[in-house]
């Protein structure tokens, strides 16, 4: 029998940490598994996110261009490696090449699954706010979680629920998905999400968070449980 080959160098720890369960959820929305077993892809239209998600990953490889179909212009940042080891990894917590219309549930650890959807909102997700008309001076603001997938946002639904004790619906918008939750419970959610200083996040998302919760507590200085906003 010949000699075995050398082993698959590991370049990324596949140990949970808040910094991996990030990166995996930037993956689960904006990152792409290529079919041969090896390489994967992140790209996204923020610079300052595909840094992040390179610091995050310790990964040194240089931040590329990708060029836009539709206007052919370089107008997203992208990261590319090989790491056979942490591909395989993904792999068996869920993630597979293609994984828009396919994924489902994920295996996050309980302790590190709000690093995880911190991930997944400054991946794919929003929060955006509005004046109703048709109450007097109401303030209401959502935050939503996209996806392909109805499974997938089925498992992030009930295990939402499961660690945070809040209700979200999903509704269809043409051909994707959205998880979304209503005024209260997008506070709860943040307060699971950013439970600490110096985070990784995309700071253009959390400063246009913080800015709606400021108007908010201006608006009603009665609203409960807001005060740590």
């Amino acid at each position: 029998m010949g000699k075995r080959g050398p082993a698959p160098r590991k370049l990324i720890s596949i140990k949970w940490s808040p910094e991996l369960a990030y990166a995996v959820g930037l993956i689960a929305t904006d990152g792409c598994l290529s079919g041969d077993g090896r390489h994967i892809d992140f790209t996204s239209k923020d610079e300052d996110l595909v840094l992040t998600f390179r610091k995050c990953l310790g990964l040194k490889n240089k931040v590329g261009r990708k060029t836009s179909g539709y206007t052919h212009s370089n107008a997203y940042f992208r990261v590319q490696f090989g790491d056979v080891n942490f591909y395989s990894w993904l792999v068996g917590i869920g993630l597979s090449p293609h994984k828009s219309k396919t994924i489902g549930a994920l295996k996050v650890p309980k302790s590190f699954f709000f690093d995880f959807l911190r991930g997944l909102f400054d991946g794919d997700g929003s929060i955006y706010s509005f004046w109703d008309p048709r109450w007097h001076s109401s303030y209401m603001f959502y935050i939503q979680f996209a996806s392909a997938s109805p499974p997938h946002l089925e498992w992030l639904q009930s295990k939402i629920y499961a660690l945070a004790k809040v209700a979200g619906k999903i509704r269809v918008s043409g051909r994707v998905y959205q998880l979304v939750y209503a005024k209260q419970s997008t506070y709860i959610l943040f307060r699971r999400m950013f439970y600490a200083n110096g985070l990784p996040c995309l700071k253009r998302k959390y400063i246009k968070a913080r800015e709606i919760f400021r108007i908010d507590m201006n608006h009603n200085k009665a609203s409960p449980g807001v005060g740590t906003w």
